[in-house]
């Protein structure tokens, strides 16, 4: 299951730790594959699958109409036959006609049909319900409130063909069909407002490789295989056991003594001790997560007061923002702090993306003496000779919020305070509770933040990019660009893939120059596994993606 922007939002959530209790699971069968997640979820659901362990889960527990791979020769991804069995594109992609298996069952013994995905369309799309790919539907006919209109959308020819209708002027792809589907049988029945909370987010009928074993609040989810499913194999892996470990310590400890045979996000300093048990495959997952420093382009004071949107005194200009990242040692985070585990960001689309990335820009380099130029060009001086840049009777003082308990991002903001500080820039640094940075992210009220970004895959930048601040909530800078917007747009018109990358390195070329935010660098998810497992693909759509392969 891929990530769109709400899921992205969590996923930035997920980075918390929550602390409770753990007890030992049992890991003697060697048919079984345990795996280390910091806290629970908190249902089992794909309407709800807002943080990145409940999509994996649910990815195992419930089919999609295709799966996909990942190409790393071409940096693209590979769609395969799931639940469809076949599809067929008409002349103008205005419609698909999908072939569907007959043979799949729901574990309560009910045939998986066509009824269950248009149910599912519209369960998603249903504002009352309030999916996490709520508003995700655009390219379907939709009513005012984005609730997909179900007979002007879905033609069911026969028991297992379906043709589905797009929108005018929309530009569907595969990905638009892929989530899991859910059964209509079981929430159907109920109001769509309950089906939050019913019980059946506990116990759930699935369709997937996996169902539900058992679920131990605070303690593991436990999955077994699906012997009538048809992704089947002898051999493969019975059970996988998500077991829940929030202490990072802990989780290192059980990895390295064969308790756990699976964990994610471990850091660079642990690397040679993993490697040095000999039980262990050490790997890390490239281009899913960038570091940046968010600049507010708006004066939060106006924007606060009535909404109006007045260039920021201190960010507001393109060229501080380019003096200010021309003024961060990033090769100091790398080598000091990421000890090579990651590598210089120039812009939000990502280096695996091999063929929409302009190769020819090269990242900002840390100059000094060039900072101090463009500073003075833009009027900040110091004046009264106090130390402290100013321009128009303000100083250059600023507070970076970061958020507490991330010591990569103390360690980072330490270096760049003493750096400003040279040049003349005061900048303070304020540590918060990670949901209430992401409050004051959202309500604009920051000078300059840290924080980290998931990217999606399919590569998506409208939603985080758009001048548009009403519709587009995670543009958190409030970056505005009118150029930009024009590509953005032309990116959803019907174009060829070769001219989407052409607009990507256009986007990139335009990012890079106004520096928006000082994106820092890409920071690998070091991952380490048990080498018992067999047929693992480490990839950039995840760790545990296809688990049901693993032998």
């Amino acid at each position: 299951m891929f990530i769109v922007w709400k899921n992205i939002y969590i996923f930035f959530l997920l980075l918390v730790t929550i602390f409770v209790g753990c007890k030992k699971i049992s890991t003697d069968n060697n048919t079984q594959v345990v795996i280390a997640i910091p806290s629970d979820i908190e249902r089992i659901n794909p309407l709800f699958s807002y943080s990145v362990n409940e999509g994996n889960i649910s990815e195992l527990l419930f089919l999609s109409l295709v799966k996909h791979s990942w190409d790393d020769k071409t940096g693209d991804i590979k769609t395969e036959p799931m639940l469809a069995n076949s599809w067929e594109w008409n002349s103008d992609s205005s419609a698909i006609t999908l072939e569907l298996r007959n043979d799949v069952h729901w574990s309560d013994g009910v045939l998986v049909t066509i009824d269950d995905v248009i149910f599912s369309f519209d369960v998603y799309s249903d504002p009352v319900v309030e999916s996490y790919l709520y508003g995700s539907f655009k390219c379907f006919y939709t009513n005012n409130d984005n609730h997909i209109i179900a007979e002007r959308t879905f033609e069911k020819i026969s028991e297992t063909k379906l043709k589905i209708n797009f929108a005018p002027g929309s530009t569907p792809s595969l990905f638009t069909l892929d989530f899991p589907i859910v059964p209509k049988h079981v929430f159907d029945k109920m109001p769509r407002k309950e089906i939050a909370t019913a019980k059946e987010n506990f116990s759930p009928v699935t369709s997937g490789p996996f169902t539900l074993e058992k679920w131990e609040k605070n303690q593991a989810i436990i999955i077994k295989e699906n012997p009538k499913s048809f992704l089947h194999k002898d051999g493969n892996v019975k059970r996988i056991i998500f077991k829940v470990i929030p202490d990072y310590n802990a989780r290192l400890t059980q990895l390295k003594n064969g308790e756990v045979d699976l964990a994610e996000y471990l850091k660079p300093e642990d690397v040679n001790g993993l490697k040095n048990t000999g039980s262990l495959v050490v790997t890390s997952l490239k281009g899913r997560e960038y570091d940046y420093l968010g600049w507010n382009n708006l004066d939060p004071v106006q924007f606060k007061k009535n909404h109006k949107i007045v260039p920021n005194k201190l960010f507001g200009s393109a060229k501080v923002r380019q003096a200010l990242s021309m003024a961060i040692n990033r090769n100091e985070i790398l080598s000091e702090y990421l000890q090579g585990y990651g590598e210089l960001a120039n812009s939000p689309i990502s280096p695996i993306f091999k063929n929409a990335i302009d190769e020819k820009l090269q990242p900002y380099v840390f100059d000094l003496a060039k900072v101090k130029t463009l500073l003075a060009e833009e009027g900040w001086i110091d004046k009264d000779q106090n130390g402290i840049l100013e321009k128009n009777g303000v100083e250059f003082n600023f507070t970076l919020t970061i958020s507490s308990n991330n010591p990569r991002r103390i360690f980072a903001a330490t270096v760049f305070k003493n750096t400003f500080k040279q040049l003349g820039i005061e900048m303070n640094i304020e540590q918060l509770e990670l949901g209430m940075l992401i409050d004051r992210i959202n309500n604009k009220s920051v000078d300059a933040w840290m924080a980290s970004w998931i990217i999606p895959i399919p590569l998506d930048l409208k939603f985080s990019w758009y001048s548009n601040l009403a519709t587009t909530p995670m543009n958190f800078p409030s970056y505005q660009n009118k150029e930009l917007d024009a590509l953005l747009d032309k990116l959803e018109t019907k174009i060829s893939w070769q001219q989407k990358n052409e607009i990507y390195k256009k986007i990139e070329a335009i990012l890079y120059r106004d520096q928006p935010v000082t994106f820092l660098y890409w920071i690998d998810n070091i991952v380490a596994y048990n080498k018992k497992i067999k047929n693992i693909e480490v990839t950039p759509l995840g760790t545990v993606h296809h688990c049901w392969l693993w032998q």
